[in-house]
This record gives C-alpha cells, structure tokens and sequence, in this order.
C-alpha cells in the first residue's frame, strides 16, 4: 500500500512549553479522517540535513511526557545533527504488532505507516530532515511500535531501539514482515514483570490484556535470523555505576562488515523501568549514529 503524504494536512497549534532552553511546538497532520499530533523542540538553526529520531511513548503515555526521559539524548541530538521528534499514539495507545490489544488504535485498525510517512515529509519540507537517516526509540509500548516500524517499513527507518519489549509471540503477531533486516537495539530487564524477559503474558489491567510475546532471546533471534548471523554474540559486562540499585547490564552484540547491527542490553535485576547505570535514549542515539558513519 502507498501513503500518499500529499493529501495529508498539518495545522500548526501552539507554543507549549519550555524544555532544554527551547520552545516545545506542537503540530499535527491528518491521517485518514484523524489529526494525529506530535512534539518537538525548535531545531537549532546550524541544522543541515538532519537526521530524523522518533521518541515513541510507552500505552497510555503522551508524547509530551517522554520529553523528560530522553533530556539528555536531546541535548546530544543537537550536537549531531538530529531532530528528535515525539509523537502521540491514537487515543494514547500506538496500533502495533500485538493482535490481542484492546486499545482503540488496534480495535480501529489507525494506520500508524501513514501516520509517521505523513511526519517523515513534514520535517523532509519544514527542515530539510535527510529521509535515508531516520530511526525510532520506544518504550513497552512503545517499543512494539518501533518493532513495527523494523518489521514493515525497513525501507523507512535506518534503525530501531526497543526497551523493555519484545516481539508478539507468533500467535498474537498481526504485522506482516517484510523480511528485511535492519540494527536492532534491546534493552529489557531480566525481572520485568510487566514484559517477561523469559517470554509470557503482558496484563497491563483487567481490560488491557495484551496477549503473549517472545523471550527476548527468541526476540533477538527473530532479527539475527534476518540478518544471518551465525553463532553467538560477543559478550561485555558494562560498567557498575550505580552499585546500590541491584542491577548489572550486559552487553551482547552481533556485528560483522556489511550485516545490520544488532545489541542486546540485558539488565540483570531490570525491571519494568530504566536502569540507572546508563541513560537508554542517549545509548540509543549512539547506537543510531554508528548506522550512519
């Protein structure tokens, strides 16, 4: 199917608020009979081409509420040439890949791949944003939209980070894959009991039963299949920096001359949560910049 961005309209809104000692604006595009809205910081004038970073709220969450989390990822953004822009899910809940949602993005199927076409020209017109270098970092739910976004518009999105998520177990997949490979960071916490690490149920309440996803293992797989990897990972502990949270990050990495990047960062005593022996959005940005060096 083609999303023909012309047809859709934008309407800018108003100023919001102050964040980093920029203005946060706030403009939406319609999409299929919808305005679907959007937030970001006024870029930097010295702005070339930028590259193009989608920050994807987790369910029931707002863009605008993910602009504290991903602070200092916006601040190094600004030195490497990147726009960060963060969207808002239908009714505060993105239509992934997950068939058992109840969300009314899911019910109504909402067309997320026009949706973030239609944002992809619109910063293309309003900033010269350089469409060969954009890429999407989601939390829990948010992180099942990026994976979407990997999985069925590969030709769209130069990488993707997903945080505590894994894929819809095969039985509750409803995307269907391209089949393309592209660098795949995850980040999920062994004792998540929200996204089992080992695979499982996601009940986010009595009306929120998103049905059963993967183990991250098997999430991992998925992408190394893809990418025909053979063998295992290399394997680093990373630095203990926080030694009073209980937690400890492994690193684990598939990489070889002409094969998308793939990371595993496995937080040992994780939770359904950031860990604070680093900042995941600023990891993730580094991961997206070496895509493009």
């Amino acid at each position: 199917m083609k999303y023909n961005a012309c047809v859709l309209l934008s309407v800018l809104t108003l100023l919001l608020v102050s964040s980093l000692n920029a203005q946060v604006l706030t403009d939406s595009v319609l999409v299929e009979g919808h305005y679907r809205s959007f937030h970001y910081n006024t870029p930097s004038p010295a702005l070339r081409k930028p590259s193009l970073v989608f920050v994807l709220h987790g369910s029931n969450g707002s863009g605008l509420g993910m602009m504290k989390a991903a602070a200092r990822m916006e601040q190094q953004a600004r030195t490497e040439n990147t726009l960060v822009v963060y969207p808002n899910g239908y009714k505060r809940y993105w239509n992934e890949c997950r068939k058992a949602s109840p969300a009314a993005a899911n019910k109504e199927n909402i067309n997320e791949q026009a949706f973030f076409e239609a944002m992809i020209a619109y910063f293309n017109k309003q900033f010269g944003a350089n469409t060969n270098q954009v890429f999407a970092v989601g939390t829990s739910g948010g992180g099942h939209m990026a994976y979407k976004l990997a999985l069925t518009m590969p030709d769209r999105f130069r990488a993707i980070t997903a945080i505590i998520a894994n894929l819809p177990d095969t039985t509750n997949m409803d995307c269907v894959p391209t089949g393309k490979p592209v660098p795949v960071m995850i980040i999920n916490g062994t004792d998540d009991d929200v996204n089992p690490y080992n695979g499982g149920l996601v009940n986010l309440g009595p009306t929120m039963n998103m049905g059963e996803v993967r183990s991250t293992a098997r999430t991992l797989a998925y992408w190394a299949d893809l990418a025909r990897y053979r063998g295992q990972p290399r394997r680093e502990n990373l630095p203990d920096v926080d030694p009073n949270d209980g937690r400890t990050i492994e690193r684990y990495t598939y990489r070889e001359p002409g094969k998308p990047e793939l990371v595993l960062l496995r937080v040992i005593g994780g939770k359904h949560d950031y860990p604070n022996d680093l900042d995941v959005h600023a990891e993730a940005l580094r991961f997206f910049m070496r895509q493009i060096r």
